[in-house]
């Protein structure tokens, strides 16, 4: 739920004035469009002769009083709505609202367009009351979002943008993987111009990933290590027929083990040293020849690494059409 802000009163004769001049623009426009929307439906000949059968003298009366003069009482809402604008127009150049004093025409040019009497720029005045309702909401003096009638609106577009945005989202990656599939040098363009630039880059990182993760894998499994190779000594020397013949001797067995243990140790040292030899520049610089030999390796493209490389590609923008195409607004409105 959104936090409704507390409705701000104009606190000035000028914001009172703004507000009720505002308030009359969107009764004289929703009369306007009303008035409109029954000429216009009072000009197809089945409702015109059911209002003339159901109240003959009322349609009389409309027909003389209203529908007749129509353009000249359309020009008298006209003659208010270009006062709206010029008096807006004069408002936002003494506010320094834009940075040219002709931008105004420009930025509502719905305003202008509805000012036209002509059928087809009518209806843009009812851009006039969303703006106006709108500026209203920014001002405080109202507030839209706890209207039920904008809470339904804001569903439904909320729908339509998301579908119209998932429909022309899964277009362009299905035109992606078509440019994919005809593509003869994908692989070779991704090696020169993505991977290539950035290949310093990539084998510090995989060096520093893999000293890293040697070194912790030593140290959470040291122990484990320790036993494997106690055990792999202690199993070589009981395979041994020097180490059986030495066990026959006297004191042969005392001998035997203490070589064994001695071998265990001598090895377990061996690794840690190793192990400890990972953090030397030495073995730093070594692993970072070896990740550069193996990034020229893997930049080399070839047909085979090609196809693998587009159907990847492919297969990845599949899965991304698939979860463009959940439709997420059935969770948020079920």
């Amino acid at each position: 739920m959104t936090p409704t802000r507390p409705h701000r009163q104009p606190s000035s004769p000028r914001e009172r004035f703004k507000l009720a001049w505002d308030v009359l623009v969107i009764i004289l426009v929703i009369a306007n469009l009303a008035l409109l929307l029954f000429d216009s439906l009072y000009l197809v000949p089945p409702l015109h002769d059911a209002f003339a059968s159901l109240s003959p003298q009322l349609q009389k009366a409309y027909q003389q009083n209203v529908h007749e003069h129509f353009f000249a009482i359309d020009l008298a809402f006209v003659s208010v709505f270009v006062l709206d604008v010029l008096l807006g127009w004069i408002v936002a150049i003494a506010e320094r609202r834009y940075h040219r004093w002709f931008f105004y025409p420009f930025v509502h040019w719905y305003d202008v367009l509805g000012c036209i009497p002509l059928t087809g720029f009518r209806w843009l005045r009812l851009l006039r009351v969303v703006s106006l309702l709108f500026r209203l909401q920014r001002l405080g003096l109202i507030e839209i979002r706890n209207w039920y009638l904008f809470g339904v609106v804001h569903k439904y577009y909320d729908i339509l943008l998301e579908e119209l945005s998932d429909r022309v989202a899964v277009r362009l990656i299905g035109s992606i993987q078509e440019e994919i599939r005809h593509s003869n040098a994908l692989s070779q363009r991704l090696s020169d111009e993505v991977l290539a630039p950035r290949k310093e880059q990539l084998v510090d990182e995989i060096a520093q990933r893999l000293e890293a993760g040697l070194n912790d894998i030593y140290t959470d499994n040291r122990a484990l290590i320790a036993r494997y190779i106690s055990a792999l000594v202690g199993r070589t020397l009981q395979e041994s027929p020097e180490i059986q013949r030495l066990q026959r001797l006297p004191m042969g067995r005392q001998l035997s083990e203490a070589m064994d243990q001695t071998l265990s140790d001598l090895a377990g040292r061996l690794i840690h040293e190793a192990v400890g030899g990972l953090r030397s520049p030495e073995f730093s610089q070594l692993l970072r020849r070896a990740t550069d030999s193996g990034m020229d390796i893997l930049m080399v493209a070839d047909t085979r690494s090609e196809r693998i490389t587009e159907q990847v590609l492919i297969e990845t923008l599949e899965l991304l059409k698939e979860q463009i195409a959940t439709k997420r607004w059935l969770q948020r409105y079920d």
